[in-house]
């Protein structure tokens, strides 16, 4: 349980150029930005949760934080979320949690993913438990040295022995599925 790899979406060379192309055309400049990309997925009219959710994607991915995602991080991003093995997801999943970048989680930033998480996706499943459960129990499972916070290594460790956590703190499932459905949307 947790051990093994999650299955790995495939997606084909020819997929892979269409968005690419797809970028190009959204933007000439080279540069995305973040109302592009939210449009890119069909996010402009959806919940605040979701703006907020694609905002932390986008700024995750903006590794020389320009506020905008040139070809190259594109090209990561996109590796990542359709070709990443799941310790590198995880890794981007632990960055994406660490919103003051300085290596470990506290409940706040737990909570906010999870806030996020649960407005998304989580409360219509059958998740029986509040966002302030969910990140009590994470914690009582992957914080081992029970500080407050949680490191890379702990994140790491916990969501390879629980099935559970593997779950919540991979945070998209089938984000290769997620991005094909919705960049074929845009005109």
């Amino acid at each position: 349980m947790g051990q093994e790899e999650s299955r790995t979406e495939k997606i084909d060379t020819a997929q892979i150029q269409e968005l690419c192309i797809m970028f190009l055309k959204e933007c000439p400049s080279g540069a995305l930005h973040l109302h592009e990309f939210k449009r890119m997925f069909g996010v402009q009219s959806s919940s605040p949760e979701e703006s907020l959710f694609l905002e932390t994607i986008f700024h995750s991915f903006d590794t020389n934080q320009d506020n905008t995602l040139d070809f190259l991080e594109y090209v990561a991003a996109l590796n990542l979320i359709l070709r990443g093995n799941l310790e590198d997801r995880l890794k981007w999943s632990f960055k994406m949690y660490d919103k003051d970048g300085n290596g470990k989680l506290d409940r706040k930033e737990v909570k906010r993913i999870i806030r996020i998480l649960y407005k998304i996706k989580l409360q219509t499943s059958e998740m029986q438990m509040t966002p302030s459960e969910i990140c009590d129990r994470l914690f009582e499972v992957v914080d081992q040295n029970h500080d407050g916070q949680i490191t890379l290594s702990e994140f790491m460790e916990g969501a390879q022995k629980d099935e559970w956590v593997m779950n919540l703190l991979k945070l998209d499932v089938n984000a290769a599925s997620w991005v094909l459905q919705n960049c074929s949307k845009v005109p």
